[in-house]
C-alpha cells in the first residue's frame, strides 16, 4: 500500500475525530446546537401552523357553513323563502336533538351506535300506548324512562363489564332493532283510529315557530351550560382528555361516562317522541343511519374522535351546514345516493383536519 496515500486520510480522520470531541464537549454551550433565537422563531412557525389548522377546523367550519348559505340562494330561488327556511330549521332541530347529547359521549372519547334503534323501539312502545287508549303523558314519560334505562344498559357496559363503548353499542344496536320488529311484527304502528292527538310536538307551532325548533333551542342552552359551566361538563373534558389523570385528580369516571350515556338514551326518546308526532305514526325501521348523522354533525363541529375536544356550539354549527347542504342538494336534484357520498366525503375531511390539528 502506498504510505504516502495513506496518511493524509489517517490525518484526515484524526480531524473528524477532534472536530466530533469538540462538539460533544461544547455541547453545554450549544455551539453545536441551534441558538435561542433558533428555537424561538421553530416554535412561533408551530404556533402558528397550529393556529392555522384550528382555524380550518373551528372557524372554518363556521365560514364554510356561511358560504353554503349564500351558495344556496344564487342556486336556488326557493332556498332563502320563509317556507324553505322553517323547514330546514325543522329538519336541523331533529337531526340534532341526538346530536347535542352525542357531543358528550364524543367528547368523552366514546360513540352511542344505538340511538338510531332506540329511537325506533321508543317510537314503537309510544305509538302503542297511544293506540291502546292512555293518556299522552303516560306515554311520553314511559318513552322517556324507556331511553334512559338503555342508556343505562350502555353505560354500565361500558364502566362496569369494561367494554369499548364501539363494541358495546354495536351489540344494543343490533338487539334494540330486533325487539323494535318483534313488538310491531315488522309492521307500522299508528293510533288514527283513537282520539289521541300529539301531533303538536312534532306538527304545531308557537308564535308561527315549529314546536321542535323551541326543543332543540332548550336543549342547546342546556347542553351549552352544561359544558361550559359545570362541574359536569369540566369533568367530561377531564374524562376525554385522560380517563386515569381525571381519576387520580378525584374525578368519578365512571359516573360521569354513565351519566353520558343516558343523556343520548334520553335525547333518542326526544327524538322518537318528535318524529312519531310529526308521522302520526311508527316504524320499526325509523331511525336508521341516525348515529351516524349525530355522529357527523359532531366531527365536523370540532369534536375528536380520541376525545377531549368539541363543544356544544360547534353541534350547532355541524348541524347548520350539513342542513343546508342538504337542502340545497334537493333544491337542485342531486341524487340522494350522490347526497351520502358527499355527506360521507365531509365527515372524513372534518376527522381528518382534526388529527393533523392535534399531531401540529
Amino acid at each position: 500500500m502506498n504510505q504516502a496515500g495513506l496518511f493524509p486520510r489517517i490525518q484526515a480522520v484524526k480531524e473528524m475525530r477532534k472536530d466530533s470531541i469538540h462538539c460533544i464537549s461544547d455541547r453545554i454551550s450549544d455551539s453545536c446546537y441551534p441558538k435561542e433565537e433558533s428555537f424561538a422563531m421553530a416554535q412561533e412557525k408551530s404556533n402558528a401552523g397550529s393556529s392555522f389548522m384550528k382555524f380550518l377546523t373551528k372557524g372554518g367550519v363556521l365560514i364554510a357553513t356561511i358560504i353554503m348559505f349564500i351558495i344556496g340562494t344564487f342556486v336556488s330561488d326557493k332556498f332563502f323563502t320563509l317556507n324553505n327556511m322553517v323547514n330546514v330549521a325543522r329538519q336541523i332541530s331533529i337531526d340534532g336533538i341526538i346530536a347535542l347529547a352525542m357531543t358528550f359521549v364524543v367528547i368523552t372519547g366514546g360513540v352511542d351506535l344505538s340511538v338510531g334503534s332506540q329511537v325506533a323501539v321508543i317510537g314503537i312502545v309510544v305509538a302503542q300506548i297511544l293506540k291502546a287508549g292512555m293518556h299522552p303523558v303516560i306515554a311520553i314519560c314511559a318513552g322517556l324512562l324507556i331511553g334512559a334505562l338503555f342508556g343505562v344498559l350502555n353505560g354500565l357496559g361500558v364502566t362496569k363489564g369494561k367494554l369499548p363503548p364501539f363494541i358495546m353499542t354495536l351489540g344494543t344496536m343490533t338487539a334494540i332493532r330486533g325487539i323494535a320488529l318483534y313488538l310491531s311484527n315488522g309492521a307500522p304502528q299508528n293510533w288514527r283510529n283513537t282520539e289521541t292527538n300529539i301531533k303538536f310536538i312534532g306538527q304545531g307551532y308557537l308564535f308561527g315557530i315549529p314546536f321542535p325548533i323551541f326543543i332543540f333551542a332548550a336543549m342547546l342552552l342546556a347542553g351549552w351550560y352544561m359544558l361550559r359551566y359545570t362541574s359536569f361538563g369540566r369533568n367530561i373534558y377531564a374524562v376525554g382528555d385522560n380517563r386515569e389523570a381525571a381519576r387520580l385528580n378525584g374525578v368519578n369516571v365512571n359516573k360521569t361516562l354513565l351519566i353520558s350515556f343516558v343523556m343520548t338514551g334520553a335525547a333518542s326518546a326526544i327524538a322518537a317522541i318528535v318524529l312519531t308526532s310529526k308521522l302520526s305514526s311508527a316504524d320499526p325501521t325509523a331511525g336508521n343511519g341516525y348515529e351516524l348523522n349525530a355522529l357527523a354533525r359532531c366531527y365536523i363541529g370540532g369534536c375528536s374522535a380520541a376525545g377531549g375536544e368539541g363543544s356544544i356550539i360547534g353541534t350547532l354549527i355541524g348541524c347548520c351546514l350539513l342542513g343546508f347542504l342538504s337542502n340545497i342538494m334537493n333544491l337542485v336534484g342531486v341524487n340522494s345516493y350522490m347526497q351520502q357520498i358527499v355527506e360521507g366525503l365531509i365527515i372524513i375531511i372534518a376527522v381528518l383536519l382534526g388529527t393533523i390539528r392535534r399531531r401540529s
